[in-house]
């Protein structure tokens, strides 16, 4: 069996696969030239992350593949329903990168309510000539102790959002309308536990009541929060989008922090995705990131070992 890990593979997954008797490449072969090279080379699984695209086209043509799997949680980027139809098995890790995704969150949450994100971009420029202005402008900064956290779909990413949220002492509210009651449990170092309950709530009131937002959607045919739902939102509220491009619509997103609307915005993730809008890109309030909520090496691990397992089991079955 060949595996091409077009997007790459972490070496914990490599060496599990070839210690198996799976020969594993990572060569990066461009999206237009994978049909010709999966065809040559006679490759059985195809590994991604969110960079590569395997749509009809590549399933039709390459009758060699028999996996595909996805390094991550979302398979927007894979034509699942087709290559299960095809018979293919289609996989994916979705557990593996939870807590990387929520702790960039916070990150990036910190950043926003102390202004670190516009302090680090000014700092270089004018740290030895405006200091003082600059202690000034940014000494308005807000704990998040005490503040409501409103969370957007609560799967596994949302509920390592949660923990973290309420770690740091704030108030968890989520909507999602497949998940109606939730149960986590926040474990500590030397073992001891607390348990929370939660129920959904309507996204509206969920906008209403919340100082901060984070999205944990998968992709959508229509934006989850567009200049309707903003309005509805607090003044000086705050939104993080770490799930995927096009839950947001950027131009009301945009409008919001130029007005005053929202006091500031995080994303990992882009509408136009590998090419974010320069207006985006140059706001001075917006903390910004290149899509890397899954990219720390403990998810990068766990995510080789969860593929190499689940390829382990079915070339076995």
């Amino acid at each position: 069996m060949k595996v091409l890990a077009n997007d790459g593979i972490s070496q914990t997954g490599i060496d599990a696969l070839e210690a198996a008797g799976i020969k594993v490449i990572t060569t990066k072969v461009a999206q237009e030239q994978l049909i010709n090279y999966i065809n040559e080379h006679q490759i059985n699984v195809i590994l991604v992350r969110s960079a590569t695209k395997v749509r009809k086209d590549i399933i039709d043509a390459c009758p060699s593949i028999k996996i595909i799997g996805r390094g991550g949680v979302g398979m927007d980027n894979i034509d699942v329903e087709y290559a299960r139809q095809k018979g293919l098995h289609v996989i994916n890790t979705p557990a593996a990168s939870s807590a990387s995704v929520a702790e960039l969150v916070f990150a990036h949450l910190f950043g926003g309510v102390r202004f670190l994100f516009d302090s680090n971009r000014n700092m270089p420029l004018e740290g030895d000539t405006k200091f003082g202005d600059l202690k000034k402008s940014y000494a308005k900064g807000k704990e998040l102790r005490g503040k409501t956290m409103g969370i957007v779909g609560f799967g596994r990413i949302g509920r390592e959002v949660a923990k973290i949220a309420l770690g740091c002492g704030m108030k968890v509210i989520y909507s999602d309308s497949f998940v109606e009651n939730a149960a986590i449990s926040l474990t500590f170092y030397d073992g001891q536990k607390v348990n929370f309950s939660f129920k959904t709530q309507s996204l509206e009131s969920l906008l209403k009541e919340s100082d901060f937002i984070s999205l944990h959607v998968p992709a959508q045919k229509e934006y989850v929060i567009g200049a309707s739902e903003i309005s509805l939102m607090k003044d000086g509220a705050a939104l993080i989008n770490a799930a995927r491009g096009g839950v947001i619509d950027e131009v009301a997103l945009i409008e919001a922090l130029e007005n005053k609307k929202l006091s500031f915005a995080a994303l990992d993730v882009f509408e136009n995705e590998p090419t974010p809008e320069i207006k985006i890109l140059m706001n001075t309030k917006i903390s910004l990131s290149p899509h890397i909520g899954a990219a720390t090496l403990e998810a990068q691990d766990r995510i080789g070992e969860e593929l190499a397992e689940q390829i382990i089991s079915i070339s076995k079955a």
